[in-house]
């Protein structure tokens, strides 16, 4: 399609190259139209711009880059960085080496007025030689120095947007900010505005996020979304909205693999549920949560495992010493288990993941493991709770079995949590120590279920080499739960002390 035809059908859109971009304005800008990509140095504004002329040469568009900042030799080294190549894009810079000289110093005129003059000159003969149908202008910080005055800049800027409209040319321009703060003239001017950003972490990596502030005339997705720059480019993690997500599924439930676990439950877990264990370290939450996967897994179904508190190799041996080895699903491709560094993480990258698996991969149960290290990795995060709202949402609305694990600091007493996502969750499993008889024993208890009429008790949890036993509901005990139990009548229906091998029921 010619940049003049683009022009005259109101639905075009031109992509921009951007992986997931496209996304976030449903579908592409609009052609022959003037925007501002804003940002300071280092967001990712080049990177973004250079994207938008390869893939409108990969359509057949002709580009044009024109530097008031870099030099071509800079740019190119930007392309090959992400194993990109300009040829076939035109790279011009508005300023030569040789203009520098004493030779082109005047005193009649200040220089300002000439040398903008001359580069708004220089500009209109480049795109009337060249004939782009896509232009990037970088960067407009240079334009306000030699305009020097706010009037002056944006007549510039007036004039540049007509000429560009006249010419069917779809143009970036970018800016670094260092304009006054809160100065709008350019977002006045511009048909729409791309702000990105870049945020330091006391610890970890950069957190990069994408906005649109403005796109006349189309529908977008607002708000900030996450993205990370990559080799071969920028890629944006949409805003997951999980009203935009609906699947049908089978609402009845499937067992967890324990006999125990599915009375505790009522009828064992329910598809589109989300369930929370919560207890101290070491207590079986991952152990326990290993056991139901396992479960769906040798039913067929798929599932993903976003592991941020240990090593994979340590959970797969320990694991395989409870006689739960998972490198078989592995192989076979039904189980994927996915290391995560939360220090290098951002939500919408998480959730981006999570999209990923279910919808690409078709995974029916989904582990978070676990929701202490997801929130330390981004503590000054205010929406953490909300953007897990909108996952857990969306987890629900596909079908999927969630699985949350919830570390609680303490062994015994008064155990406390960093987060408190407790009313999110449709099933809550809490896991306790006890002592009885001198020996350390573990108890699970289903506080909460929206979906079956669960059962009351406190059943005792024991996990050995064996694997994992669901014993009879607790009678001798009381305070259990608040972590200071006390013997009441005699414990013969506790589990045979010990550590051998059980019985799996």
């Amino acid at each position: 399609m010619s940049h003049e035809t683009a022009a005259a059908d109101p639905n075009a859109r031109f992509e921009t190259g951007t992986s997931g971009l496209d996304a976030v304005l449903q579908g592409g800008l609009t052609p022959s139209r003037l925007y501002l990509v804003e940002g300071t140095p280092g967001s990712g504004k080049t990177t973004l711009a250079l994207k938008f002329l390869l893939e409108g040469r990969r359509v057949g568009h002709r580009g044009l880059y024109i530097t008031l900042s870099e030099t071509e030799s800079e740019l190119k080294a930007v392309a090959q960085s992400h194993d990109l190549t300009l040829d076939g894009v035109d790279v011009f810079e508005m300023v030569a080496e040789d203009e520098f000289g004493a030779d082109h110093e005047q005193s009649l005129l200040h220089p300002s007025e000439v040398e903008l003059g001359e580069t708004v000159r220089g500009i209109f003969d480049l795109v009337e030689k060249t004939d782009p149908t896509r232009v990037v202008l970088d960067s407009l910080s240079e334009l306000r120095l030699l305009a020097q005055n706010p009037l002056r800049y944006r007549r510039q800027i007036l004039a540049l947007k007509h000429f560009f409209a006249r010419r069917n040319c779809t143009v970036l321009m970018l800016d670094d900010r260092t304009a006054e703060p809160g100065d709008l003239q350019l977002h006045s001017i511009a048909h729409g505005v791309i702000s990105l950003e870049q945020l330091a972490n006391d610890f970890g990596s950069e957190r990069r996020r994408l906005r649109v502030v403005k796109m006349r005339g189309l529908k977008y997705h607002g708000g900030y979304h996450d993205f990370t720059i990559e080799r071969g480019g920028i890629r944006v993690y949409p805003r997951l909205v999980a009203a935009n997500h609906h699947r049908t599924f089978s609402t009845e439930p499937v067992t967890t693999g324990l006999a125990g676990l599915d009375a505790l439950l009522g009828e064992g877990l329910f598809p589109g549920t989300n369930t929370l264990l919560v207890g101290p370290a070491g207590v079986g939450k991952t152990t326990t949560t290993v056991r139901c996967m396992i479960a769906a897994l040798q039913r067929g179904q798929k599932a993903a495992y976003f592991l941020f508190d240990e090593r994979r190799s340590t959970l797969m041996i320990r694991c395989r010493a409870l006689g739960m080895d998972l490198q078989p699903f592995i192989d076979s491709g039904l189980l994927k288990i996915r290391q995560i560094d939360p220090a290098e993480l951002s939500p919408g990258e998480f959730a981006h993941a999570v999209r990923t698996a279910v919808d690409e991969d078709d995974v029916s149960l989904v582990v978070i493991d676990s929701l202490n290290a997801y929130l330390h990795a981004m503590p000054s995060d205010n929406f953490l709770v909300l953007q897990m709202h909108e996952l857990l949402s969306y987890l629900a609305q596909q079908g999927v079995v969630s699985l949350m694990i919830l570390g609680q600091h303490g062994v015994t007493g008064d155990l406390r949590s960093d987060l408190d996502i407790s009313y999110l969750a449709d099933t809550v499993m809490m896991m306790r120590f006890f002592e009885a008889d001198g020996e350390v024993r573990k108890s699970i208890a289903v506080i909460k279920t929206r979906t079956s009429d669960h059962e009351r008790t406190i059943r005792e949890l024991r996990i050995d080499t064996g694997g994992i036993v669901i014993g009879d509901p607790i009678r001798g005990f009381t305070g259990i739960l608040s972590g200071s139990p006390v013997l009441s009548t005699a414990n013969g229906n506790l589990l045979p002390a010990g550590s051998g091998k059980s019985p799996s029921p």
